[in-house]
């Protein structure tokens, strides 16, 4: 009788497990040094061509060693990354992980609990009640009831946001949203989704939710059935913060509920010095916020905070095989109505790990440190002739371009550094025009640094 092969080592293997990781850190500085800047040179067929050929064929018929298999791919994606720890990597809200964070996601990825049964997830479904109520709290630290469910980011805590407010009126009466022209695209989906009409936009002349556009477009949906107004705390293209306690006042005028767009600017309300910038956010029903953006964290660490727990009573769920009645009549913990999703990855471990290593003061500290860095690109950018500054940023999202040029040309220099590797930077549209985009989210930056990232833009517009 032939022997059956012995199986491959589980992830609990501690034995096994150890010289991979040395294998993935060896691979990780190799790949990395091999790369030798922000993003791959080439372009994107040069990069598919390096992973075609480290992948070879995607299904071989017999497997090579782990030991090999490991490298070469870990070593291929790592020369291929856009690197957002590279302090040339900033184009984006792609936030380098902190360490601590990247280890704990290790650690929940070897101990699998699957977040939709208590007998899954025993501790981390304790765990993650526990740093969900401190994080609401953040948000609304004035509230009795508030609570939090961890989303995979921006756009599924917007669409959370509209299913709730969908949920919390009658059928026959959908949900209107108004919308700002800055808002995240996500809205639009969401309502797509859900079966709900397509947003209302109002103008933001000026970046930001115009209070005397919004007044007139609620004015005119009156009596047209639930109004919901989605603001923005962290507006992609710019960073701007819409007026909240103004958009608050005429949500209540107006008898309409309010829900904040907080992924990008939730933050800072680790931030003595700048949390003032989210005055008005507690007037929220529901706050969009993400920590895998100015929270350091791998991805996802997405939240929906909401004002009362008991507005997510419209999420209960039942399958007999996960949370049956008499089971949760017993005392364990239901687990499916925190969430969409039935099978979801522990993410709460690394935020909890991190929260608990750096405090609301350390998070807070790195807050103010990229807001700094922020400005300090803003004052270079001032005494550049021949750089134009868009405005001075209100987050980290520094917008500029080179004064006499065009917007074809502010294109080509922005493709130009990505394909020789150089640099990443963004691009928006404000005013009419196009621009360079530095979303600045890595507290190593220099000085230096952002001073070499606009020698490398006027250099390309020497060309």
């Amino acid at each position: 009788m032939r022997a059956e092969p012995t199986p491959p080592p589980l992830a609990t293997d501690l034995t096994a497990l150890r010289p991979l990781l040395d294998t993935v850190l060896t691979a990780l500085h190799e790949g990395a040094a091999a790369r030798g800047g922000p993003i791959p040179p080439g372009g994107p067929d040069a990069v598919a061509a390096h992973v075609r050929e480290a992948l070879g064929d995607p299904l071989p018929p017999h497997g090579t060693t782990p030991t090999t298999a490991l490298h070469t791919l870990t070593h291929a994606l790592t020369q291929g990354a856009a690197d957002p720890s590279h302090p040339l990597c900033a184009a984006h809200l792609h936030t380098p992980p902190l360490a601590l964070a990247a280890a704990a996601d290790l650690a929940a990825s070897v101990l699998n609990p699957s977040m939709d049964s208590w007998d899954q997830a025993p501790a981390a479904s304790a765990l993650e009640a526990l740093v969900t109520e401190a994080l609401a709290r953040q948000a609304y630290p004035h509230t009795p009831t508030p609570d939090a469910l961890v989303t995979t980011g921006g756009t599924e805590s917007n669409q959370l946001a509209l299913l709730l407010a969908r949920e919390r009126h009658r059928p026959g009466h959908p949900v209107q949203t108004v919308v700002g022209a800055n808002a995240h695209h996500s809205f639009h989906r969401a309502a797509w989704l859900l079966g709900l009409p397509e947003p209302v936009t109002v103008p933001t002349p000026n970046g930001t939710l115009d209070p005397v556009a919004l007044h007139e477009a609620l004015t005119d949906l009156h009596g047209h059935g639930a109004l919901l107004v989605a603001a923005t705390a962290g507006t992609t293209d710019t960073g701007r913060i819409d007026p909240l306690p103004e958009i608050g006042d005429l949500c209540d005028a107006h008898h309409a509920d309010l829900h904040v767009d907080a992924a990008y600017g939730g933050p800072l309300l680790f931030s003595d010095t700048h949390r003032h910038l989210l005055a008005g956010l507690d007037r929220a029903r529901t706050v969009t916020l993400d920590l895998h953006k100015l929270g350091w964290q791998p991805v996802a660490a997405g939240l929906l905070a909401v004002r009362d727990r008991n507005d997510l009573t419209a999420l209960s769920h039942t399958a007999d095989y996960l949370n049956a009645p008499d089971d949760t009549e017993a005392g364990l913990p239901d687990l499916l109505g925190r969430s969409l999703r039935t099978t979801r990855r522990p993410d709460i471990l690394k935020i909890a790990v991190t929260l608990r290593a750096l405090g609301r003061s350390g998070l807070g500290a790195l807050v103010d440190q990229v807001q700094a860095l922020a400005h300090h690109l803003a004052d270079l950018i001032e005494k550049t002739p021949g750089l134009q500054l868009y405005e001075r940023p209100t987050l980290t999202t520094v917008l500029f371009r080179p004064t006499d040029a065009d917007d074809t040309t502010v294109a080509a220099i922005r493709r130009t550094l990505l394909t020789e590797g150089r640099a990443v930077l963004g691009r928006a549209h404000e005013d009419g025009r196009l621009w360079l985009k530095a979303t600045l989210l890595n507290p190593h930056t220099t000085p230096d640094d952002l001073q070499h990232i606009l020698n490398l833009v006027e250099g390309s517009t020497d060309r």
